[in-house]
């Protein structure tokens, strides 16, 4: 959806030039009414965003429409990869600088940098609670959620022939189209290794390397799934919902592992790292139900304040059995590196 479009789809909603509601009704969010846009007070002076790459225009729509919303917003807007920039701030902390008022992290792992440096500001219990329960922590607000998937090629497969235990892939016959150097990948790895101990995720790694194909990214594998050229992949949910959108008929659908790292459900997160109520008040809209299901509607993502859709061909979070485990634990990304190196992979 471009830019334009999304700020007259929040006009049509009345968002663009309404006047907010009193504090005390804008931020009383229920399952049945999450917060509307227009209804949240308006945003004036300086905050500087740190904006980890990911999703490309999409992000920068919403963004540009808050801004539009608040012409009194002045806000700079640092982009990079999202660890380099956790590791910036943590850095500047230690240095005695503050550049940045909110992080909006891709991963969670790298929201997990800021936090266990303590520098994130805990949030206030109206935004928490706007949040579905296993989605609250104290000191950020996720996003977006995305689960990993094993996309399958439906004219090779049926979904009855692929296991339901990540574990059991690596004992399996099938081919598989996996990338290794791809961070989501890796924020899988450290779920992995988390949750079933460095010596089995090592064992897993190298008898699954023996029948994969490695791509650039989770995109390629899984076009390479749906032209056939290997069995199932790895890969997070939407870049399968994505390529069926634009092709229907593409032979191609998802299978879901049963409580383990296979299915873990990670998340884009942002926090704040200054007492400027402003940067509050731009996390709430980020939790806006407009913001809210247009990622879900065009980026496929997955809401997770409460009271809004799922997006198209997904599988509602109640249907599937994610592992339980903290998210900002992936930040713990080093040892998960020189695993995959010692083991082949990287």
């Amino acid at each position: 959806m471009k830019r334009r479009t999304f700020i007259q789809g929040l006009a049509a909603f009345g968002v663009v030039g309404a006047m907010p509601l009193p504090l005390s009704r804008a931020f009383a969010a229920s399952a049945a009414s999450p917060i509307s846009v227009k209804d949240l007070p308006a945003l004036e002076g300086d905050l500087t965003l740190y904006l980890g790459r990911g999703e490309g225009g999409l992000y920068e729509n919403v963004l540009q429409s808050i801004q539009k919303k608040n012409p009194k917003l002045n806000l700079s807007i640092r982009r990079g990869p999202t660890a380099a920039l956790a590791n910036m701030i943590v850095a500047e902390a230690k240095a005695g600088v503050k550049r940045a008022d909110l992080f909006w992290a891709v991963d969670s792992g790298a929201i997990g940098l800021v936090t266990d440096a303590g520098l994130a500001k805990p949030l206030p219990s109206d935004l928490e609670a706007q949040l579905q329960p296993q989605f609250r922590y104290p000191g950020w607000a996720p996003v977006t959620g995305r689960i990993r998937t094993l996309p399958y090629n439906t004219k090779r497969l049926s979904k009855d022939q692929i296991p339901d235990s990540i574990m059991a892939i690596a004992d399996s016959d099938l081919s598989i189209g996996w990338a290794p150097a791809y961070a989501s990948f890796q924020s899988f790895v450290t779920a992995m290794r988390i949750l079933e101990g460095e010596d089995k995720t090592a064992k897993w790694l190298k008898k699954v390397q023996k029948r994969s194909k490695t791509y650039a990214g989770e995109l390629g594998v899984v076009m390479a799934v749906e032209r056939g050229e290997v069995d199932i992949g790895f890969a997070n949910h939407y870049y399968t919902l994505r390529l069926k959108s634009g092709k229907p008929d593409a032979n191609l659908d998802l299978a879901f592992t049963n409580q383990d790292a296979g299915c873990l459900v990670n998340a884009s997160g942002v926090l704040s790292l200054t007492d400027n109520p402003n940067a509050m008040n731009f996390m709430r809209y980020l939790l806006s139900s407009e913001v809210q299901s247009y990622l879900a509607r065009e980026a496929y993502e997955i809401p997770l304040i409460q009271g809004i859709d799922q997006p198209a061909g997904l599988p509602a979070l109640t249907d599937v059995s994610p592992p339980k485990i903290d998210l900002t634990q992936l930040a713990d990304l080093r040892p998960t590196l020189d695993l995959m190196r010692s083991s082949g992979v990287l």
